[in-house]
């Protein structure tokens, strides 16, 4: 996504959520202009700081995963009522405030391919923007009522909750992929699966189709945030839009670095050779290419690629319920493709 010089934004199409030749791809994609819309009209700011910091990533890009995910379940009912249209724009700007406050707790140098909000404005700047989009999804929120308000707090609680515990770490007693994949889907998948429920109450389809829906969402946002975990190891950052090796430099237990340290407290010694270069200093570019290669290297990193794979394919099996179709069809191509990519 750009932005032009009226400051206009463009966003990606529906693939893979609908076939590109369909008209559920046509009226997707009308409506994602309508969402692009009011996102724009929501962090508008009459001060110019505030206004330039509130669409500072808005421009930088995006997928609008979330978003999209609002508008394709809201298909199942009726998906042009206006209510959806802010139903998503509030899901896209909980996700957008959390990118703000999680560049700066990681100390991100760049995101989706420009410097990180806290690299041109600084730490409080970034941080209070974020703050103010969190504002800014509320009062969308209410205009939609007080279910919409709960389906909020709620999400929000276990985002701050994920980021909370990924802070303190696992207890001595925990088991650390076991905590990992819950930090997951507190973080990553609880976003992911409000923005199928909002999708659902905002357009009056059946209330049975939320918990299914909402068990896709985790599931696959768990899967989503796993293939970030291998694309981190082996995308490089023209492709993936941030520098290969941040989480290993800022030294966030990834699943391939955690399948390391278990295969090395199993006697591996490869695996060994490998833990001992994540636990080097890794200021140095080249301390941190070095490590980065000999994990994306080492089978570890493909098993945790299964992982992801598995945790698609049970998000996929969650959809069971869901009447066949195009949605359906839809969500089931979305749960493929995020373990496929590359960014």
């Amino acid at each position: 996504m750009t932005a032009d010089t009226a400051g206009t934004l463009s966003h990606p199409q529906a693939g893979p959520f609908a076939a590109a030749d369909s008209a559920l791809a046509t009226d997707l994609t009308t409506r994602l202009d309508l969402v692009e819309e009011r996102l724009s009209e929501a962090a508008a700011q009459a001060e110019r700081l505030p206004h330039e910091a509130s669409h500072h990533l808005m421009r930088a890009g995006g997928k609008r995963v979330r978003p999209m995910l609002v508008l394709l379940a809201a298909e199942l009912g009726d998906g042009g009522h206006s209510d959806v249209i802010d139903a998503a724009a509030a899901v896209e700007l909980i996700h957008l405030a959390t990118l703000y406050h999680d560049d700066v707790m990681d100390d991100a140098p760049v995101r989706r391919g420009a410097p990180s909000a806290h690299e041109v404005w600084g730490n409080s700047v970034a941080i209070l923007t974020g703050d103010l989009l969190f504002a800014r999804a509320s009062l969308l929120s209410a205009r939609l009522g007080p279910e919409a308000v709960r389906l909020q707090a709620t999400t929000f609680e276990r985002l701050v909750l994920g980021q909370l515990s990924e802070f303190a770490g696992p207890l001595p007693e925990d088991d650390p992929i076991a905590h990992y994949i819950q930090v997951l889907s507190d973080k990553t998948g609880s976003l992911i699966a409000a923005a199928g429920e909002f999708g659902l109450r905002f357009s009056g389809a059946p209330a049975t189709f939320i918990e299914p829906l909402r068990d896709y969402g985790e599931k696959v946002g768990v899967a989503f945030q796993l293939a970030d975990d291998i694309i981190d190891l082996t995308s490089d950052a023209e492709t993936s839009g941030k520098q290969p090796g941040t989480d290993l430099r800022e030294g966030v237990p990834t699943l391939p670095v955690l399948f390391a340290r278990r295969a090395a407290d199993a006697g591996d010694s490869t695996a060994a050779e490998v833990v001992a270069l994540l636990e080097a200093d890794l200021t140095s570019d080249e301390a941190l290419e070095a490590a980065r290669s000999a994990l994306a290297a080492h089978p570890v990193t493909g098993q945790a690629r299964a992982e992801a794979r598995r945790w698609s394919d049970d998000a996929i099996d969650a959809l069971d319920a869901l009447p066949a179709g195009e949605v359906r069809d839809g969500l089931e191509a979305f749960a493929h493709q995020v373990v496929e990519r590359t960014s």
